[in-house]
Parts: C-alpha cells; sequence; structure tokens
C-alpha cells in the first residue's frame, strides 16, 4: 500500500462520482452501479462487482470505492444506505485496491507488474487465471502476505 487513501494519483484523471452504499463494502473494492436510489436524489446504488465469472468485463466503467472523508480510514466500512463516492479510473492510475489470496488461505504473493481480474461476487482483485475477458489491474509494489478477506496493494489501472 502506497500512502493513506484509495486514490492516490497525483492528478487524477478519471472521474469521482457519488452514491449510495448497497452492502457492507470496504474502500478498495472494485464495485459497480446496480440501481438508482429509491430516495429521489438520482445517485445511482453501487454494490460489489458481480458478473457471471471471474474476471468478465463489468456492466459499465470499472468503478473503486473510496474512503469515507474526514476523519474515516481505508479500513472503515461502509454499510447499505451510506453515502459514498466511487472513482472511475482512466489508464494508468494509480490506486491502493483490495487483492484477495487464492482460494480461502493466506500468504500468497504479489509481485510488481502481476496482472489481477476483479473476483466476481466479492469486488475484490486475484491474480490472473484461465482466460479471462479483462486484467483492469498490474501491482505497483511486492506484497508478501496476501490474505483472503483482502489486502490494500497499490496497483495501476491498466484500462484492459
Amino acid at each position: 500500500m502506497k500512502g493513506s487513501k484509495v486514490l492516490i494519483t497525483e492528478e487524477p484523471r478519471g472521474r469521482i462520482k457519488a452514491g449510495i452504499v448497497s452492502g457492507a463494502l470496504l474502500p478498495g473494492t472494485i464495485v459497480q452501479k446496480t440501481a438508482v436510489a429509491a430516495d429521489g436524489n438520482g445517485l445511482h446504488t453501487w454494490g460489489v462487482y458481480d458478473r457471471a465469472a471471474d474476471g468478465e468485463r463489468p456492466a459499465g466503467a470499472y468503478a473503486i470505492l473510496l474512503e469515507r472523508g474526514e476523519g474515516y480510514t481505508y479500513a472503515t466500512a461502509y454499510t447499505t444506505g451510506d453515502h459514498c463516492e466511487v472513482y472511475i479510473p482512466l489508464s494508468g492510475d494509480e490506486v491502493n485496491v483490495l487483492w484477495s489470496a487464492s482460494g480461502t488461505g493466506t500468504g500468497d504473493s504479489v509481485a510488481v507488474g502481476d496482472l489481477a481480474i476483479v473476483e466476481d461476487g466479492t469486488g475484490l482483485l486475484i491474480d490472473t487465471t484461465g482466460t479471462p475477458e479483462s486484467e483492469p489491474f498490474a501491482s505497483c509494489e511486492v506484497v508478501t502476505d496476501v490474505v483472503a478477506a483482502g489486502t490494500m496493494v497499490w496497483s495501476e489501472y491498466t484500462g484492459h
């Protein structure tokens, strides 16, 4: 992890959007639009990335749940109904995102340049397996003890 925020690019080129959270999610999770909020404010609801399979292209753009404002850290979880901000990255943007160990274990390692796919149903990144449709992130650091619940890893959005 680099720094203490999810978005670490000094001059980000992507977009920040406001929304409503669906589920118990940590900052650094990959999310997707799920609906328009029922409270009439016109904000989208953002839930965990949930496609048909790991590595499948998202419905819409990839979005990363940002940490809350002042007084909160990247380790402070959101709950359903909380207002949030998500970041839609462009190629080359650097972010801290949650990587998961394969399966349910711990001790997996990540090397600089490792490509990752988004795990279906969790919104966490995992090392590329099989023949995915999309490998949107590459690690920018070495991490030697990635845990199944998610470890923040300094990464670059590849755009593919």
